[in-house]
């Protein structure tokens, strides 16, 4: 069963889009009037647990992403492809990469994770785990990643959608894969073009952190940072990331 997803546009440039932990593939619907459907093709996915996935039963890890990733641009008939992928999807797109390097073209990782194990302290670590079962736990780390200067009530709204979107038991199993897994020794040497876009009041991916992570270890790679905007660049600056989509997908 190909993994569910929506293709956006019918032009030559092409990409598969990876949605992060707390929304499935809608959480770049901001962004699609502004992105040319004569330009690009891109295939954005649900996760297995979440979104049109949902039905879909694990391994609920990083691994798997990619490897549905990769299936599902060749059910498009896509033999080369860019991957882009949001917080959680980072991680994925680096693997994909690390996995298939010739069908890779370019890598945009927008506020991503990091291929190392996150650098979770055992207050933070569990007080994620506390969030797969508790809503209200899910709408603080969203608060927290601006450092509560968000409305509170769209932390509610997306830690609702998160639940709306996800089973339990995906949602839990991606974060245990995303936080604890590492593969850095497997991308040392990844040719691809990448661009790292990182919210300059991320709290939760900050700034140093990107730079110290997928600047210092990656050879091609460039960061973009985002002016008044946390972690969620799509929701937050749905244009401004669309022109850096437009810009970085199409080499110009």
């Amino acid at each position: 069963m190909t993994i569910g997803h929506v293709v956006h546009g019918r032009g030559p440039v092409r990409a598969v889009v990876i949605h992060g932990w707390f929304y499935d593939w809608r959480v770049f619907e901001p962004m699609l009037p502004a992105l040319d459907p004569a330009v690009f093709s891109l295939a954005f996915m649900d996760c297995r647990g979440y979104g049109s996935s949902r039905p879909m039963s694990g391994a609920f890890d990083i691994d798997t992403i990619a490897a549905d990733a990769l299936e599902l641009a060749s059910h498009l008939g896509w033999e080369r492809f860019a991957v882009v992928g949001h917080s959680m999807g980072g991680k994925a797109a680096l693997r994909v990469a690390a996995n298939a390097p010739h069908r890779v073209t370019r890598i945009l990782a927008l506020t991503p994770v990091w291929a190392g194990a996150a650098p979770f302290d055992a207050q933070t670590l569990g007080l994620f785990r506390g969030a797969v079962r508790d809503v209200s736990l899910r709408a603080a780390i969203v608060h927290n990643e601006r450092d509560g200067s968000v409305p509170a009530a769209w932390s509610r709204w997306l830690a609702e959608k998160s639940v709306e979107a996800s089973t339990v038991e995906a949602f839990g199993a991606y974060l245990e894969s995303w936080a604890l897994g590492d593969f850095t020794d497997q991308i040392r040497e990844l040719p691809h073009d990448t661009l790292a876009v990182a919210g300059a009041e991320d709290a939760g991916v900050p700034v140093d952190a990107v730079k110290a992570t997928w600047i210092a270890r990656l050879p091609n790679s460039r960061l973009q940072v985002l002016g008044e905007c946390g972690h969620y660049p799509m929701l937050e600056r749905p244009l401004a990331l669309a022109a850096i989509f437009e810009r970085f997908l199409t080499g110009h």
